[in-house]
């Protein structure tokens, strides 16, 4: 360059437009999206009348030709399957505990992410009833059905008082002492356990004689609580240096991913005695079988996290390392939040699929919700009157409800998270 003469600026790239906002009126979107072409409109013609068709045939199904009667005459086999009758009180009190709970849960949420926002200097997000509506309707549904198909107004009551004591949860705890919330995985856990000693402690109901929905959800829960550290722990694992480490991984992995769950859950039942010593008492039915859902489902989450290992660019394990990081303060910090992120879809989509896998302990002699409905048809005022559809139907909508929820909760956390976003 000749002195004197001024610096040489690179030109700036110019701005990116951004896209423009256009919102159209219904009828402005309809045209442009369903009847904007010939064969748009024919393709729309077509299967909205599939669609019609169908839409009319559930509704006559549900509201003119089904029978509920049986539904509604074995509610409790549908909701506890084989659970005594004198003992109800235990459920009712475990849900008004989980409700406090998960209330305290979501107080804890909302108060932290409000503390996050005033520390960056953000606008303080607001929770609106109607993205709360959005979020947990199909539960309301569920639950206005059911009560719906009550003769009392007993059951009413008591679940209007579990709503209301999940409400007050979380209002106490957003006005809760700062104390409160950084001990919050104590009071949960508190929670969670007395939740559950209320139904089996105090020489109460063992979960041996658990059945309906309760035993679906229990099973459902256990399985995701128990099998994702170890998950976890197996794909740490499988990527270790140590060559007796991996080699345990991986043949774990590939062993108990390559057999199907129902026949862990026979060999649960008929072999697991034989690794126990001959004067240790043996684990329960239900415990065996609960042992072979997490060696199965541990399985396959240990290769989702695997996936979102190796999703981490290799500069961040660098950049950690610059940093004088140790090997598990840069997993724990740096590798595993980041990876966890990029496979939440796959991870709830394992864990959905668990949920409705809790069907196969029908098999093995369990009374869970799918039992119930493949029972109840054999009663004899109801036997040959063809109504497994309707009990069928009732079981279909329990496992909707619960995949659809898990589906919309991921949705949820993966906006939050800017998950797909730049």
């Amino acid at each position: 360059m000749i002195p004197g003469t001024p610096l040489q600026q690179e030109p700036f790239p110019p701005p990116i437009a951004a896209r423009p906002d256009i919102r159209l009126s219904p009828r402005e979107w309809t045209r442009v999206n369903l009847f904007s072409s010939r064969s748009n409109t024919i393709v729309t013609v077509v299967f909205g009348a599939a669609l019609a068709w169908v839409a009319y045939r559930a509704v006559r199904f549900v509201f003119a030709t089904a029978e509920w009667e049986i539904v509604r005459r074995n509610l409790l086999n549908f909701m506890l399957g084989r659970f005594p009758r004198d003992e109800l009180w235990r459920p009712w009190v475990s849900l008004y505990m989980l409700a406090a709970t998960f209330g305290f849960i979501s107080g804890v949420t909302t108060r932290l992410a409000a503390e996050a926002a005033v520390i960056s200097g953000e606008e303080v997000p607001a929770t609106s009833r109607r993205a709360t509506a959005a979020r947990l309707w199909p539960v309301a549904v569920f639950v206005v059905a059911v009560l719906a198909l009550t003769r009392t107004a007993g059951p009413t009551f008591l679940v209007a008082g579990v709503v209301a004591t999940a409400v007050a949860a979380r209002w106490a705890t957003k006005h809760a002492p700062a104390i409160v919330v950084r001990f919050s995985w104590v009071v949960v856990l508190l929670g969670l356990f007395a939740g559950f000693q209320a139904v089996v402690g105090f020489d109460g109901v063992g979960w041996d004689r658990w059945g309906g929905l309760q035993l679906t959800l229990f099973v459902t829960v256990a399985g995701i609580v128990l099998a994702f550290p170890l998950g976890l722990l197996l794909a740490l694992g499988r990527r270790s240096t140590l060559p007796v480490v991996r080699a345990v991984s991986i043949g774990y992995i590939e062993f108990f991913r390559g057999v199907p769950l129902i026949t862990l859950l026979l060999m649960g039942q008929f072999m697991i005695g034989f690794f126990f010593p001959r004067d240790f008492d043996i684990p329960s039915a239900l415990a065996r079988a609960l042992i072979a859902i997490v060696v199965f489902e541990a399985a396959y989450v240990a290769e989702i996290v695997r996936g979102g290992l190796q999703a981490v660019p290799r500069g961040q394990y660098e950049a950690a390392q610059a940093l004088g990081l140790s090997v598990w303060k840069m997993t724990r910090l740096i590798v595993l939040p980041q990876a966890l992120r990029a496979v939440i879809p796959a991870m709830v989509g394992q864990f959905i699929s668990l949920f409705k896998d809790t069907s196969l302990l029908a098999i093995i002699g369990f009374f869970e919700v799918l039992n119930v409905a493949q029972t109840v048809t054999s009663q004899p005022d109801f036997l040959g009157q063809g109504l497994h559809a309707v009990t069928l139907a009732f079981v279909g909508f329990v496992y909707w409800v619960g995949a659809y929820t898990m589906s919309r909760e991921s949705q949820r956390l993966e906006r939050r998270l800017g998950i797909g976003e730049r």
